[in-house]
């Protein structure tokens, strides 16, 4: 090991210095980009990405020997993670998780320097866990062809145009990984089993519409190459990758909120934007020009009924 992985940095962030141990550890080899350029992009975005976890349990999608090693999908915050970083005990089946809740930036650059690549939020926040604000429609083309993506956008635009008919909002982010979410932000008075009955409602209504291009079949086998309205995300503990958080993929890319224009641009994918290119796009944030206020599910479960039986 050489002297210079050896080293230690200092960061301050707000009322809390976090020592950063090996910054020069290579975390995505084939880009080059160590620990240190990991801690920096997170401190970076810290104004974007804070709001967007803050008070919600996390998943950490951890890579200490770098992202072509073994990942570490970790639930409960280790006993040595500073007294300072949020922390909530919440149920499971059979016992409890103590999970790690990002409400600041030096926790979010304490999570980057444990090689945690990925913040994974849950769709509901720690003091009602069992409501949640954001409900997801996850849409991954159906084949690794690269002209798929044009399913995942033409499916996107069909999403927001069912949830117009419905009332409700639909922001859209690219997910770094192979597709795109389109969110809905709820004001928690449903519960996650409201909240999944009215998903998957939705998404069937959308895929009897557009039966040859479309499905809620789970099995991939019987989807004869359509594309999967995957709604299986809302659910408790269930998590979802966060805004503006990297991706542990070559290039580093980062899921990347954008509106609805976008869906036109020839030059859009999931993989769009990385941790050295995203920074052009934090002067200007997409969903600021949303009317992004949780809503109620309430008089859209009516219209949805209403439309499911009319098309019926």
């Amino acid at each position: 090991m050489s002297e210079k992985q050896t080293d230690a940095r200092n960061v301050r962030a707000g009322s809390h210095t976090v020592r950063i141990s090996r910054p020069e550890k290579v975390l995505f080899p084939d880009d080059g980009i160590t620990k240190w350029d990991l801690v920096t992009y997170y401190r970076s975005v810290s104004r974007r990405i804070i709001p967007q976890l803050r008070g919600r349990p996390l998943m950490m999608e951890r890579h200490p020997d770098g992202i072509g090693g073994k990942p570490l999908m970790q639930k409960n915050a280790p006993d040595y993670f500073p007294d300072w970083v949020r922390r909530a005990v919440l149920p499971k089946e059979g016992g409890e998780v103590t999970h790690v809740v990002c409400d600041d930036t030096a926790t979010l650059v304490y999570l980057a320097d444990q090689a945690c690549v990925t913040p994974h939020r849950w769709l509901s926040r720690a003091d009602r866990p069992d409501h949640p604000d954001r409900l997801v429609f996850d849409l991954d083309p159906p084949s690794a062809e690269e002209s798929a993506f044009e399913e995942v956008r033409w499916t996107a635009r069909r999403c927001r145009e069912l949830l117009g008919e419905l009332g409700l909002p639909g922001l859209l982010m690219t997910t770094g990984s192979r597709g795109l979410h389109v969110i809905v932000p709820l004001d928690r008075r449903a519960d996650f089993d409201t909240v999944r009955s009215f998903a998957h409602e939705a998404a069937e209504l959308l895929a009897a519409r557009h039966p040859d291009r479309l499905t809620t079949e789970p099995r991939k086998a019987n989807r004869s190459g359509r594309l999967y309205l995957d709604v299986q995300r809302n659910a408790y503990a269930q998590t979802a990758v966060a805004p503006y958080a990297v991706r542990a993929r070559p290039g580093a890319p980062v899921a990347t909120p954008i509106d609805a224009a976008e869906l036109d641009d020839p030059e859009l994918r999931a993989d769009r934007w990385t941790l050295r290119t995203v920074g052009e796009r934090l002067a200007d944030d997409p969903w600021a020009r949303t009317d992004t206020r949780g809503r109620s599910l309430r008089a859209p479960r009516e219209r949805l009924r209403r439309l499911a039986e009319g098309e019926g």
